[in-house]
């Protein structure tokens, strides 16, 4: 175009003062100079290469209408540049100069090439770009990030402005092909906030995915959590970005190369160069800033995936349904959301009744109802009350369905709320390497597999509280099993827990590790290691079997090989031999009947009372009737049509009479109206309706809801406790029969309907519900007292509680 000698010899000049090798050592110097750090670091490597581009663009005379511009995305684009990334360039054209083409773009690349910086680079008409948009959406979120360096800026503009005005178009249409991308991604490279040597880019919780959360918002299919949006003063997720951003810089300072995974033998070095105490200190801010950014792109991810599917015409529609699931809670669009009525300022325990739903029914909690928690919801007045600590229950006994909902709590600051004794163990690493997981993390895995074991001991709450504290204690110093004992009758106490259950649960904490270091060290078919071992624990088996439960499910949680057949035949057997040593289970009582209940039974007839309960929701029911067979199952089929889920009963009969005392909680609404359920009692008993086949179809109706599926950072196995029945000698010289089950509406009624079915005559039963886990225990006259009969009937029970899940 310009063929003037001396402007030639100019422009050979600039070239050579602009070479590749001049650019690698001047950020040389940059990775070396001990007063740069951080963001300062970042921009000074940012700075060298815009004004190295700028002055090559100048000696190759692409001024501002020369129609070439040179445009940078990757990290260079937002400004990132961590020691060695890729310099990641693209050379826009608008095809006045093709004979020019080549030569501009060989006077780029090449030097870059010489001098060993790696260039990820491309030439694009603003058409090429706009159809790479249309057609690769990894592509795409790359080219989102453009950013004018030098040349024609109206040609770079008129690029940048048309791919984000199309990827705003179309981004409903590239979300599938996103969302796919994104979890291959997760899939080779791991969970950052739990690998030993996480890749804190593309790793699940990184940097890619913050920046995946940008892309989505600027096509306004998410504007994520208002805490978490990366823009807001203060933003967790920003300053998890911002940390990230620090340990990748550090990673690719120490390796003399781009290294994006954050090795166990360069951790302290990053460590000391951020200024944090140590890699223990640095895994837990990793992990920290890991889980909040998984927790983003959860909820961000579904944002965007209910906004598509509220596209066009669609919003034009009626507004999804709300499902009613509990008192304050509903489902709407398929997450957990708060009721309309919902008040949460006035309603302390709504937290736990939002997570336990979110994990019974396999649903997502919607993100502006945990900005609705987290903003308003005042803490839970000590001791909690039974319904806090039944919801709470709950909860823990979902197994792995509710590393969700928990997350989620303490994402925004709940779970810390209710527990702060969480603060110590919260992302701490593991001190061996036998560990999988940080120590909160464990504790989560742990009360997950103890949820398959519920049904195997006889205090299935205790268990569960047990798994969730029994590590309560490390990150403090000391033994952590001492130090833990301590905290759990803090927080046994905090949770209203009875005092000789407060004592339990917090010698399960301190001898959580006695069973593996008996079968470790002494022989534990020795009678005296029996004995000394049933000393330790005050002859308690209760205490014993939640021990030898704890025992596998911590081993399970802690990681894979820990738990096997030969350590659980030593565990199992020693629990056996020492519960055998101490006598055996205490016998079940006979219950009691109130004077005012023998009073009305002695008088007669259909009888229904109700008096307040323990807890604000909780109602005292008695139902007194003419006794007969088949009326337990009457009476608690009644109760579960009426909405009301039984927590606990005991059943017995005076006078002829059968006296049923429930305590029953709504599962939304007020207190039962006592009319009315001796109305529908009368009903049922005049045989006009049949409950339990009443409830079973009301089941079958919901049955399309199971197997909806919460997105979670950790990929998941679901287990579920399965029931168990054992017939046992009763005080009163009748068989009694002991049931585990998981609860579920409707249980007694269809428990009593089949026993009753088979011959079997309830004389009196004790029912309990301990968390999400129901221990009844059944004295029956049977027709036989053959095996036969019993095993029949066991069978029969067991059938109708396998839960539908």
């Amino acid at each position: 175009m310009n063929a003037d000698p001396k402007r030639s010899d100019r422009r050979a000049a600039a070239l050579e003062a602009t070479s590749g090798a001049t650019l690698a050592a001047a950020r040389s110097v940059l990775l070396h100079d001990d007063t740069l750090t951080g963001i300062r670091r970042r921009d000074a490597i940012a700075d060298l290469f815009e004004d190295w581009v700028s002055a090559r663009a100048d000696a190759l005379d692409l001024g501002g209408q020369s129609g070439f511009a040179v445009v940078a995305v990757g990290s260079l684009g937002r400004r990132e540049m961590v020691g060695y990334s890729d310099l990641d360039l693209i050379l826009v054209h608008d095809d006045r100069y093709p004979e020019r083409l080549s030569d501009v773009a060989d006077g780029f690349w090449y030097p870059l090439w010489d001098a060993g910086i790696a260039l990820d680079h491309s030439v694009r008409s603003v058409a090429d770009a706009l159809r790479v948009t249309r057609e690769d959406a990894s592509a795409a979120l790359g080219l989102l990030d453009a950013r004018f360096l030098a040349g024609d800026q109206d040609l770079a503009d008129l690029m940048v402005k048309s791919v984000r005005n199309l990827w705003r178009t179309e981004a409903r249409l590239r979300l599938p092909q996103v969302i796919e991308a994104a979890e291959d991604r997760w899939r080779l490279t791991g969970e950052i906030a739990h690998r030993a040597e996480p890749d804190v880019k593309s790793g699940r919780g990184g940097l890619r995915d913050i920046q995946l959360l940008n892309a989505l918002a600027l096509a306004q299919l998410t504007d994520g959590l208002a805490r978490l949006d990366p823009g807001s003063v203060g933003s967790p997720l920003a300053q998890a970005y911002d940390l990230l951003l620090d340990v990748r810089d550090e990673a690719h300072r120490i390796a003399g190369r781009a290294r994006d995974q954050v090795r166990a033998q360069d951790a302290d070095e990053i460590a000391a160069a951020l200024g944090v105490a140590d890699r223990f200190a640095l895994a837990r801010l990793i992990s920290d800033a890991g889980r909040t950014t998984s927790y983003a792109v959860d909820a961000g991810l579904r944002t965007a995936q209910n906004n598509v599917g509220r596209r066009g015409l669609s919003r034009l529609r009626r507004s999804p349904l709300r499902r009613p699931l509990d008192e304050g809670v509903v489902e709407h669009g398929g997450e957990v959301a708060l009721a309309k009525s919902a008040i949460p300022s006035r309603d302390p325990g709504l937290v736990l009744r939002v997570a336990a739903a979110s994990a019974r029914n396999r649903l997502p909690i919607n993100g502006p109802t945990m900005e609705r928690l987290a903003a308003y919801a005042p803490p839970m007045e000590e001791p909690w009350s039974a319904e806090q600590l039944a919801d709470l229950l709950v909860l823990l006994a979902s197994g792995f369905d509710m590393t969700g909902p928990v997350e989620a709590l303490d994402r925004v600051g709940l779970w810390g709320r209710m527990f702060p004794e969480w603060e110590a163990v919260r992302d701490l690493p593991p001190r061996d390497g036998i560990h999988t997981w940080t120590v909160d993390r464990h504790l989560i895995e742990t009360v997950a597999a103890a949820a398959e074991l519920t049904t195997d001991v006889p205090r299935p709450d205790l268990l569960l509280l047990g798994a969730l504290l029994h590590d309560i204690g490390k990150g403090r110093g000391g033994d952590h099993s001492v130090i833990g004992a301590d905290l759990a009758r803090t927080v046994g106490r905090r949770l209203g827990l009875w005092p000789e259950d407060i004592e339990t649960l917090s010698e399960t904490v301190r001898h959580h590790l006695l069973l593996h270091r008996v079968v470790g060290r002494r022989d534990c078919t020795d009678p005296e290691v029996v004995a000394d071992v049933a000393a330790t624990l005050g002859n308690d088996p209760v205490l014993v079997q939640l021990l030898g439960a704890l025992a596998e499910a911590d081993s399970k949680a802690t990681g894979p090989g820990v738990w096997g057949e030969w350590k659980a035949s030593l565990i199992t057997g020693l629990v056996e031999r020492v519960v055998a040593h101490i006598g055996g289970d205490p016998q079940p009582v006979i219950p009691r009947v109130a004077t005012e209940h023998l009073m009305l039974a002695e008088r007669g007839g259909l009888h229904v009372t109700s008096r307040p309960g323990d807890g604000p929701n909780m109602t005292v029911v008695t139902m007194i009737a003419p006794d007969r067979p088949g009326l337990l199952s009457k009476m608690a089929g009644v109760l579960a049509l009426s909405g009301l889920h039984a927590h606990s009963a005991s059943v017995a009969t005076h006078a002829g009479h059968a006296v049923d005392t429930f305590v029953v909680m709504p599962t939304f609404g007020g207190p039962p109206d006592v009319a009315l359920l001796r109305l529908r009692l009368a009903a049922v008993l005049d045989g006009d309706r049949d409950p339990v086949a009443e409830l079973a179809a009301k089941t079958a109706q919901r049955l399309p809801q199971a197997g909806l599926s919460l997105r979670t950072a950790v990929p998941v196995t679901r287990v579920v406790a399965p029931p168990r029945a054992r017939w046992l000698p009763g005080p009163d010289d009748r068989w009694l029969l002991e049931l585990r089950s998981a609860d579920d509406e409707g249980l007694l009624a269809r428990v009593a309907a089949e026993l009753e079915k088979a011959g079997g005559d309830v004389a009196w039963a004790t029912v309990a519900t301990l968390g999400a886990t129901a221990v009844d225990t059944f004295s029956i006259r049977l027709p036989d007292d053959g095996p036969a009969v019993r095993e029949a009937m066991s069978a029969a029970v067991l059938a109708v509680c396998s839960p539908m899940r």
